[in-house]
């Protein structure tokens, strides 16, 4: 005999089920969102509450563009230099492994793409030396990595704790913790060996000058490069690409330097470099560029992209921000995509100049720094207190007025986005707690500030900021169409939007100012967006 009682409840929760299928498949679907938060309250990359979008559309806001799709991500990170090797050398392994792994690991910073330095530059601890400077070598037959594959002797340098941490072992500890992940590589010169310049000098700063490659060695420059590379790859690390020359216009001769006319670059790539990489099985390796200020590329993308061969072996252009404090350079940025689509504009080195130096003649205003007032102190990264080295010059009055660092990084970074840069490397990843060392008293700021005497290991504020950009903004997403009227938002929020590979969206918003609250729309949702005062904001939205 059936049983009644259980007959009943079977009919009444199938009847129950059927309600709340009709219930969830009559309720909109509300997307879930992601938030992480730096900010000078305190903030670093937290994860804070989720915001609630629904469906509608703004009048008065900002929309993001889910069809206006752009150009793909590179990805985001920061420099090997000697210096920062030196200062990792300072610390203890297991220190330096927490470091990497902080930048590098999944569940750090994940950085994608970093930049190394071809021989010596500014940020060497003696510097004047290359790979090979034995004089007339042209058959390079005494190239050798020895100089960044024999670490650092205590007896020099009583503060080291690992002397076996070289160049060499601090990028393939790296591309160890990048296993399994994309790191985008890439590597550029400050100069050829001395002996092949005119100068015949790494460079001269009495002079004000630089050294210019020498045309007879333009081709054993080329096969000097791919064996830089070929000695990596032969280890196993792989570079994505290369610059013909870190600032080819020069730097006054204040450091290793090498002058490139836009039509000497152009022509080292196309008969000499390019030729020379598919030769050597390195065809796909890119070459990008020019690499230094964006303002004044024009030059040398129209002689590079002008001529055929230099073109057909140029993938894109490498760019540096010091042209400015307070500009990405928009309408360079537009002109440059529009007049060559086809080709990457990628940021390749910014950084915070000239930390506790005095100011250059014609500076009259110029407050300097008090020693060590950058180190351990949020305050100078949050506030208008930096200075760098065209701070209130008369012949650039509105380029370089001081500024707050978090600022500069985040909006240079989202507006340069919105203008088509696929990414951002970053200058030093590490430094000591005055910007150094560096040979030639360029102190500069970092991510990672270290006092090794003290044991004090301080991440700046924008280490964070980057964090959350890199975090949310992977190679290969695509940078979306930002819209907003006028009136919308005031000038203190720069917005940037990507389009992720999983389907979601990535939003990363600063607020320069007040607390401040404004609608958001992203497809055919939207929600009100309350951002803190002086801060960092990322959401990602799976729609």
């Amino acid at each position: 005999m059936r049983n009644k009682s259980l007959s009943t409840n079977s009919a009444v929760l199938c009847l129950l089920t059927v309600a709340v299928y009709c219930l969830s498949a009559c309720t909109p679907q509300v997307p879930s969102s992601h938030v992480w938060l730096t900010s000078e309250a305190g903030d670093q990359c937290a994860e804070k509450k989720a915001v609630v979008f629904h469906k509608g559309t703004v009048a008065n806001g900002i929309v993001v563009d889910l069809n206006d799709r752009r150009q793909a991500i590179d990805g985001f990170g920061n420099s090997i230099t000697e210096s920062s090797v030196f200062v990792l050398a300072c610390l203890t392994p297991e220190q330096r492994h927490a470091v990497l792994e902080e930048m590098y690991g999944e569940n750090g910073a994940d950085f994608s793409a970093s930049r190394t330095v071809v021989g010596a530059s500014d940020f060497a601890l003696k510097g004047h030396y290359s790979y090979d400077d034995v004089e007339g070598d042209e058959a390079l037959e005494h190239f050798s990595m020895a100089v960044h594959q024999d670490g650092f002797s205590k007896d020099e340098y009583p503060q080291i704790q690992d002397e076996s941490f070289d160049m060499w072992q601090c990028i393939h500890e790296i591309a160890a913790i990048k296993a399994g992940s994309e790191w985008r590589l890439v590597a550029s010169p400050w100069t050829a060996p001395a002996w092949m310049k005119d100068n015949k000098q790494f460079f001269d700063k009495q002079n004000r000058y630089g050294g210019a490659l020498l045309p007879e060695y333009y081709d054993a420059f080329a096969r000097y490069y791919v064996k830089y590379l070929k000695a990596y790859e032969e280890s196993g690390i792989r570079f994505w690409a290369i610059t013909p020359e870190n600032e080819p216009m020069g730097n006054d001769g204040s450091w290793e330097s090498m002058h490139l006319s836009p039509a000497v670059e152009a022509e080292l790539i196309g008969k000499y470099l390019g030729p020379q990489l598919a030769a050597n099985g390195l065809g796909d390796v890119k070459i990008l560029g020019f690499d230094q200020n964006t303002f004044e590329a024009a030059p040398y993308t129209a002689a590079i992209f002008g001529d055929e061969a230099a073109n057909a072996y140029t993938d894109g252009t490498a760019l540096h921000w010091y042209g400015s404090t307070v500009s990405c350079f928009p309408e360079v940025l537009d002109s440059l995509h529009a007049a060559h689509p086809g080709k990457r504009l990628i940021h390749t080195e910014g950084c915070v100049d000239n930390l506790g130096r005095d100011g250059w003649p014609g500076v009259s205003d110029y407050e300097g720094y008090k020693e060590c007032c950058w180190f351990n102190n949020d305050a100078f990264w949050w506030t208008p207190s930096a200075t760098d080295w065209a701070y209130s010059t008369p012949w650039w009055p509105d380029w370089h007025p001081k500024y707050a660092v978090v600022h500069r990084y985040a909006s240079y970074i989202i507006d340069g986005l919105n203008h088509w840069l696929t990414g951002y490397i970053d200058w030093n990843a590490v430094l000591d707690s005055i910007g150094g060392p560096t040979h030639v008293n360029n102190n500069c700021g970092a991510m990672l500030m270290v006092d090794y005497k003290n044991d004090i290991l301080y991440y700046t504020p924008y280490y964070f900021v980057l964090k959350q950009f890199s975090r949310s903004m992977r190679p290969g997403d695509i940078v979306l169409g930002v819209h907003c009227e006028p009136s919308a938002v005031s000038e203190q929020i720069h917005l940037c939007a990507v389009a992720k590979q999983d389907g979601s969206v990535a939003v990363n918003i600063l607020n320069t100012g007040e607390a401040v609250s404004f609608p958001l729309q992203i497809g055919g949702y939207m929600a009100e967006i309350a951002m803190p005062a002086n801060s960092v904001e990322t959401i990602i939205v799976k729609l």
